[in-house]
């Protein structure tokens, strides 16, 4: 591992006088680049750093301690050692987590969607609650949140809402939101008090910036159409609603919400950018298609991810066994104690696997 660390100490360097080059501040998708890896690597360094003035400052005390014959100078020295050694362990540990494989995603913003899915007017109320907790957590977060589209049901839940978050390593702690999240409650609707099961579906996509990912306007289809309200009324005389088609992979986008049809292109080509970013992922780890329908999935009770159940105020991932009798602050944003349980057993995965691999 310290071999490891002292190439990432040397690259660091290195970047930095990259950095200072007029070569690369004028080429800005180089520049962006280099600006990621050298953010990416300074929290490493640092400790290495840490780490290497400790271990300088153990082999000072302990020559202090061969030394002096002072019995309040020994004591002093013992205590001094005792924290250094403690230290010590704890950027070790740190350090190896650091190391773990990165996800290079995990400092980008993210495009988000939420869908009803099985359960009607009920899935389409869930996704409304998912939207409202996911927005205050990112309020707790200091993260900004926009509304790129919605498509709201007559009753105030949401068919589907798409947002975007803006923040510090927004990727890195969603990304574990991808997938089928279950409901169980009694709907308000439902006069017999009886619980009812239903589900909605969230797909996170790290956004892709334009310097990373050129669409070329020859392989992007624009429709132009009227915007239209609940019930399909027409909400405006104007023709200000955008359909994006991407036509190598076919996958569309269309936004209305904005208020002019430029505010609608803008938001729809970072959606659609976003899309095919993600399906070029995909692709390239070998399971063209897999991946997305086990994230979207078919909405179906049966596959999901989290549970949220409202008469126990329970709410259970699977993936990882863990329960937590908290629904309303989880609800309510609050979810660090899940976000974090998820990161600790990705990190324990992924240690295990370099064991193993040794």
């Amino acid at each position: 591992m310290f071999d490891r660390l002292a190439s990432v100490e040397g690259r660091y360097e290195e970047l930095n006088e990259l950095l200072s080059d007029p070569d690369v501040v004028s080429d800005t998708k180089r520049l962006m680049k280099l600006t990621k890896e050298e953010a990416s690597l300074r929290e490493t360094v640092k400790n290495y750093r840490r780490y290497k003035e400790v271990e300088a400052d153990i082999e000072d005390t302990l020559e202090l301690l061969s030394e002096t014959s002072d019995p309040e100078m020994t004591e002093m020295a013992k205590e001094e050692l005792s924290d250094l050694k403690k230290e010590k362990t704890a950027i070790e540990e740190a350090m190896k987590i650091l190391m773990l494989p990165k996800d290079e995603n995990d400092d980008r913003n993210i495009i988000m969607e939420i869908r009803g899915a099985a359960g009607g007017d009920e899935a389409a109320l869930f996704a409304g609650v998912l939207f409202n907790m996911y927005q205050k957590y990112a309020d707790s977060q200091g993260w900004k949140t926009e509304v790129m589209d919605a498509n709201i049901t007559g009753i105030g839940g949401y068919k589907e809402v798409t947002i975007m978050i803006s923040g510090e390593n927004v990727y890195s702690k969603l990304k574990y939101e991808n997938g089928a999240h279950r409901v169980q409650r009694v709907p308000s609707t439902e006069s017999q008090g009886r619980i009812h099961t239903s589900t909605a579906t969230v797909v996170v996509m790290p956004e892709a910036e334009e310097v990373e990912l050129n669409l070329a306007d020859k392989d992007i289809r624009v429709d132009i159409y009227h915007a239209s309200g609940a019930g399909g009324q027409h909400v405006n005389k104007t023709a200000s609603a955008v359909r994006l088609t991407h036509l190598p992979t076919g996958i569309a986008v269309a936004m209305q919400d904005g208020r002019s049809q430029i505010q609608n292109r803008e938001k729809a080509m970072k959606v659609l950018r976003a899309r095919v970013y993600n399906h070029i992922e995909t692709q390239a780890q070998d399971a063209i298609d897999v991946e997305r329908k086990s994230v979207i999935g078919t909405g179906d009770r049966s596959e999901r991810i989290r549970t949220y159940n409202y008469p126990q105020s329970r709410v259970t991932d699977h993936r990882i066994g863990l329960t937590i009798q908290k629904l309303e602050q989880i609800l309510g944003g609050k979810l660090d104690e899940i976000i974090d349980a998820l990161v600790l057993h990705d990190q324990t995965e992924k240690m295990e696997q370099l064991k193993n691999e040794q």
